[in-house]
Order: structure tokens, then sequence, then C-alpha cells
């Protein structure tokens, strides 16, 4: 879905590649709805775009309903953050002046729905570029998670810091790091704040628009658009859910979390089938779900395709590896990724690799 256009430069005029943002040559991981008009918006974070592009210069046509950041990556090397703001279509330059061929454009979305939702219009390239199309990896792993999956804080640098999003990046999180690990695609659903039944510090036992509601949408906060769960097919999906749940002022019961844990289970279950590995993970923060948790497993013992993580208890210390209110940081991420990468290793049979986790 190529073609050129001309571009009226204050000087001259400039011949440009126009691209569509849902041109075939742009490959999507993670929940995205793409528009009559070739735009491409997406809102969960972790939701990232990646395509090869020749001609030396690549930008795109973007807007957000709020705001948003995300992480650019060229040719696998981190460049910087990108601050998408605001609902007018702007023009940001991603790369300019790089050598002839082929490069490989990495952009993704690094902060919560709850903060934007972000429109892909078009990518621009220089005269005679294009774009080819990037294949998936071998392996894709699928997370439903908070806070601690989103990356909250994550590049904060002391516990007692307040929350700021330029401090969220989920590619410094455990589910970012454990799929570069094992060189996996991945797609996070996750919320911060919210749990399966209830969320953080609600005044009511059950709350509204809890994880159990938001894992079958396309957006995490911007409409109920009903996902079909068709776009990917995870490897192996992890669930890290239930810290909200037990929250301080009132919490659901035993029976109530369980339930829920359960229900969501099932509806993984129908959507990927009843051997796609589920791991079910203990948080490193503790609290009930390390009773309630395995409760989980023990009523589902006929699936033996579900699994529990080791406990991480007390592996994240507040003096080194937490950032903004108590989450943890980069390193306190990382020593959660160790914890699990050996676990998920006997799970899936990925071997295990001599190489830094990071």
């Amino acid at each position: 879905y190529l073609f050129v256009t001309i571009v009226l430069s204050a000087n001259a005029t400039e011949t440009k590649v126009i691209a569509k943002a849902n041109s075939n040559d742009v490959t999507y991981m993670g929940r995205t709805q793409a528009a009559a008009d070739g735009s491409v918006s997406y809102d969960w974070v972790g939701v990232y775009l990646q395509t090869d592009f020749s001609g030396g210069n690549i930008a795109i046509l973007v807007s957000d309903a709020g705001t948003s950041y995300h992480n650019l990556f060229i040719d696998g090397k981190w460049i910087r953050k990108i601050k998408i703001s605001g609902k007018d279509n702007q023009v940001i330059s991603l790369a300019t002046g790089l050598s002839k061929g082929f490069h490989r454009l990495k952009l993704q979305k690094c902060t919560e729905g709850e903060f934007g939702c972000t429109t892909i219009h078009q990518f621009i390239l220089a005269k005679g570029g294009r774009l080819k199309a990037v294949p998936r990896q071998s392996r894709t792993i699928e997370i439903y998670g908070d806070s601690y999956t989103c990356g909250y804080g994550s590049e904060s640098a002391k516990a007692n810091d307040p929350f700021k999003l330029e401090t969220e990046n989920c590619n410094k999180a455990y589910g970012c790091i454990i799929a570069r690990y094992f060189d996996a695609d991945y797609a996070l659903i996750a919320h911060s704040g919210r749990g399966i039944m209830h969320n953080w510090g609600d005044s009511v036992r059950l709350s509204a628009s809890t994880m159990s509601d938001r894992i079958g949408r396309v957006f995490d906060d911007h409409g109920n658009t009903a996902y079909d769960f068709k776009s990917y097919k995870p490897d192996l999906v992890m669930i890290n859910l239930g810290t909200n749940d037990f929250s301080p002022k009132v919490t659901p019961t035993d029976e109530e979390y369980v339930n829920g844990y359960i229900n969501i289970i099932n509806k993984i279950r129908k959507a990927y089938g009843t051997t796609v590995p589920i791991l079910c993970i203990l948080p490193h923060s503790g609290g009930h779900t390390m009773e309630c948790v395995p409760q989980v497993i023990k009523k589902m013992n006929a699936d033996k395709y579900l699994f529990i993580s080791n406990s991480m208890e007390n592996i994240v210390t507040e003096k080194y590896d937490m950032g903004a209110s108590y989450h943890p940081n980069y390193a306190g991420h990382c020593k959660i990724a160790m914890t699990l990468i050996p676990r998920i290793s006997a799970i899936t049979g990925w071997k295990l690799e001599n190489k830094v986790v990071k």
C-alpha cells in the first residue's frame, strides 16, 4: 500500500513515499484496531510495531487521545523515548540520514492505556524508500497483569518517589525481560491498580471494571470493543494478578477470588485451547495470594497444562530494587525475571541460554 505524494516544504517541493499504518509491510504485536482510512489505534501497554525500511529516513504521522510514551529502537538499539500527546495529527521523525539498505524500526508503547490511546496514521519515507515486513518470532508470550507487568516506576530511583508517567516503562519490567531472554514476541494485557475481583483501595468488595472485565477487549481504557483472540496464539500465558485484590480496606472472599481466577483461565482456554501452558505467578509482594493461588491449582487439577511459579517473596528489597510507590525498579524486575526463567524453561522446554538477563 505504497503511494507517492507531494509534500510542500518551505523551500522546495519534495517527493516522499507514504505508507498507510495498516500496510502489510508493518507487523504489529498486541491488540490493535485498524480503521477504514488505514490508521491503526492501540492503547494497551507494550503494544509494538516493527518494519524494515529503506531510504535512510522514516517518520510517522500520529495522534493520541491523551499522552503516551514509546520506546524507539533502530536496528535493535534503543534510541530514545518519544512522547506522543494530543488529538491533532503530528509528524514525528524517527530516523534520518541512515546508510543505504534496510534498517529495522521497532516502536513500543511503554505506558498504559489509562493515560493515552495512540493512532498511527501513516509512515513517511524518503523518495525511493520502501517498507518490508518483519516476520514474527517463533515464540509468543502473553501476560495478564497489573502495575508490576506495566513497569510502573521501573525507571524511578527510590521507593518513596511519586508515580510519574515518564518513569513507567514496560520494557524494563519482568515480562519484556523474559521475552528478550527467550527471543519471544509478547503481548501485555495489564493495567495498574486492577485486580481479578477487586481494584486497589476500592471501598466496595467487588469492584467495577476489573481485569476480569478488561481481558476480552481490544482496548484497555478506550471503549468496550470485543477482542476476537485471533491476532496471535501464545505459546505461554502468564497470569500475575491478585496483589490489588487483597489491598487495604475491603477484600473479596477467598472463594470469590479463586472463582474469578478460574473464570479468567477458562476464558483463556476457550480462546487458545487446552494445551497452551498457563503459569500462575505468585507475586513477589506476597500477601494473601500466596494462599489463594494454590487453591486455584488444586481446584483445576484436571488441567495438566496449568502451573504455578515458585515463591518470590522478599527477593525485591526496598533499598536496592524499588522505584516509585514501592514498585520494582529495573534491578528488581531483573530479579523477578531471573526467578521465573528456569520455571518457564521447565514448563515449555525452551532451553536456558548462556546470556545476560536484561
